[in-house]
């Protein structure tokens, strides 16, 4: 009788273990449809793999993004509010919230939702960046404190550099949308939205330039800016000939050793230990012209790729076979955020 039990509980959990991995296949299956824009399919799919595993919150979050994608916001919400109500639910359930209500219209509720997961999960760079754009949206300009909590708290969240160095672009500032600008670009280097910070990095470098007085309306309270625009300010017999990639990488150049003579002890940088590396490994021209040349002028960008293609190739290379990642305490703004 022992020996029936102990094979019924095998059976038991053998089959359970079956269950499980029908249901992770089946998720599999509906991402994969989603990727390609089925979401009819991805939905039958998940709905099928729910039944197996109807408290799986991972199974729920995937079923409400496929009826979001597919415009289904009353099945969407009904999918996502359970998730809501949960103990477990983690900061890309109220991310998700966020976006239905949103795309539907309900600011206030919206709002709420974001407040709710920020005090929940005052981490999560995710949730700063899209309260950030939702008051951007009301052209409430303290988006810009939500920006900066999520780049200071969760540093490796790439959308609030991107928000924060446009919505900097913007203003009379002349450091962050360098600095933010070029760190989004070290960390998201081949996406939809990369060819557009190259764009602005270009146009930050030649508003730098524009006055005689670097420091005019910045923040000299503020000892990173002041150290920052004291080395470029350095290299203004450079900018006379005009903001290119070829004086701009002479300008760089110039920046990265002086700024490693007389402030890198005071402002360790990641950005800047990057930028000496490639400067060392003999891959800062050719990153400058990744960065600035198909910005200026495709054509001579295109140009200078074929007659320095090995240079090119092997900073291409090595870029896309590393990851670009802030080390902790390294964040030097002095903007106060508020929840």
């Amino acid at each position: 009788m022992k020996k029936w039990s102990v094979l019924i509980l095998a059976l038991t959990a053998q089959l359970g273990l079956m269950a499980q991995q029908d249901a992770r296949a089946l998720q599999e299956t509906a991402r994969n449809f989603m990727a390609q824009g089925d979401y009819n399919n991805a939905v039958l799919v998940l709905n099928k793999a729910l039944e197996q595993e109807p408290s799986n919150i991972e199974l729920g979050k995937d079923l409400t993004l496929a009826y979001f994608q597919k415009s289904d916001y009353p099945r969407a919400q009904a999918t996502l509010k359970p998730l809501l109500e949960r103990t477990d639910a983690d900061a890309a359930v109220y991310q998700l919230a966020g976006m239905l209500y949103k795309t539907t219209g309900d600011e206030k509720e919206c709002d709420r939702i974001y407040k709710k997961g920020l005090k929940l999960f005052p981490k999560s760079g995710g949730l700063y960046n899209d309260y950030g754009e939702l008051l951007w949206a009301k052209q409430d300009f303290s988006a810009i404190q939500q920006w900066e909590k999520g780049i200071e708290t969760d540093p490796s969240y790439t959308g609030n550099y991107y928000n924060a160095a446009k919505y900097y672009y913007l203003t009379r500032d002349k450091v962050w949308s360098i600095v933010y600008g070029e760190l989004f670009v070290a960390m998201e280097s081949y996406s939809r939205r990369t060819d557009a910070i190259k764009d602005l990095l270009l146009e930050s470098y030649k508003k730098l330039y524009t006055d005689s007085d670097m420091m005019k309306n910045q923040d000299a309270k503020n000892p990173f800016v002041t150290a920052f625009i004291a080395a470029m300010a350095r290299q203004m017999s450079v900018a006379t000939n005009g903001i290119t990639p070829e004086t701009l990488t002479m300008i760089r150049t110039r920046f990265i050793l002086d700024w490693f003579e007389k402030d890198a002890t005071r402002f360790p940088f990641r950005l800047f230990d990057y930028q000496r590396q490639l400067l060392k490994e003999g891959m800062f021209d050719a990153y400058n012209q990744w960065l600035f040349g198909s910005a200026q002028n495709l054509t001579a960008f295109q140009n200078w790729t074929a007659v320095h293609n090995e240079e090119y190739k092997r900073f291409t290379t090595m870029q896309r076979s590393r990851l670009f990642k802030l080390a902790p305490g390294q964040y030097y703004q002095t903007i106060t955020a508020k929840n």
